[in-house]
């Protein structure tokens, strides 16, 4: 009983990272569009930041969530490929670096809500 209690009110690193994805998603999207002239950069912050409140979200949530280890790697996974797709297309406006991991976080962002998906029937 002690335990369950614990695992309860232990911190999660999980939904800490969402709460900070939501919080620079604000922030980007106030950029977007008071501090960004070019039509398509403020696409590409617009979206970055949609992805990362949307996923930052799930993982504020979930992340408190007792999940199971898959649901776990789920959430992991999220994490992963929101920071590639947002970075990379936050990186291409203000570093000028190319979107080339967008795709790539893209699909890990695909598979990360499949595997929470399969988590979820495996109880």
């Amino acid at each position: 009983m002690f335990m369950q209690e614990r695992r309860k009110t232990k911190p999660s690193f999980l939904a800490f990272c969402g709460g900070l994805l939501a919080a620079v998603a604000v922030g980007l999207s106030a950029y977007a569009s008071h501090g960004v002239a070019e039509p398509l950069a403020q696409s590409h912050l617009n979206t970055a930041a949609m992805y990362a409140f949307g996923h930052g979200v799930a993982l504020a949530a979930l992340g408190v969530a007792t999940l199971n280890s898959l649901g776990r790697i789920a959430l992991c996974v999220l994490l992963v490929g929101t920071l590639l797709f947002s970075g990379s297309l936050v990186g291409n406006v203000l570093m000028k670096w190319p979107t080339t991991l967008a795709p790539f976080g893209g699909m890990t962002l695909m598979g990360g809500w499949i595997l929470l998906a399969f988590s979820s029937l495996k109880r």
